[in-house]
C-alpha cells in the first residue's frame, strides 16, 4: 500500500489520503471542486472541471491518468444539475468511458454542488 500527495491538489481536509494504491489500483478520494489556494468556482460547469481537474493532478502524481480510470461515483448536490455535469464529464474523458455512479448528494461540503471519486490502475 501506498499513499499519494500532491501539492497539486488540494490538500486533505481530514484524516485520509488524497489517493492510495493497492495491488495495482489507485484509489482517489473524494474530490470537491476546491482550487489550490481554496475557494469554488461558481456554477455547476466550472466547479465539475475543477473537480475533475483536482482528481487528474492526483492521479498523474501516481503516475496514472483520466485514461486508467476504471470506475467514477459522482455525487451531486441536485438531480437537476446532472445534464451539465454529464456534459463536461464526457468532454474531459472523451471516448474513455468508465463505469460510473451517480448519486445525488444534497448537502456536500463547502456548500459544492459536485464531488468525484475514482478507481484507477496505478
Amino acid at each position: 500500500m501506498n499513499f499519494i500527495t500532491t501539492e497539486d491538489a488540494p490538500p486533505a481536509g481530514g484524516h485520509y489520503s488524497q489517493a492510495v494504491t493497492a495491488n495495482g489500483l489507485l484509489f482517489v478520494a473524494g474530490q470537491l471542486p476546491i482550487r489550490l489556494g481554496g475557494g469554488i468556482p461558481d456554477g455547476i460547469e466550472a466547479q465539475t472541471r475543477q473537480a475533475l481537474a483536482n482528481v487528474e493532478a492526483i492521479l498523474k502524481a501516481a503516475g496514472s491518468g483520466l485514461d486508467r480510470v476504471v470506475s467514477a461515483t459522482v455525487y451531486v448536490s441536485d438531480i437537476e444539475l446532472w445534464p451539465e455535469v454529464n456534459r463536461v464529464y464526457a468532454e474531459i474523458f472523451g471516448v474513455h468511458r468508465p463505469a460510473r455512479t451517480v448519486a445525488v448528494s444534497p448537502q456536500l461540503h463547502y456548500g459544492a454542488l459536485v464531488e468525484v471519486q475514482a478507481i484507477a490502475l496505478a
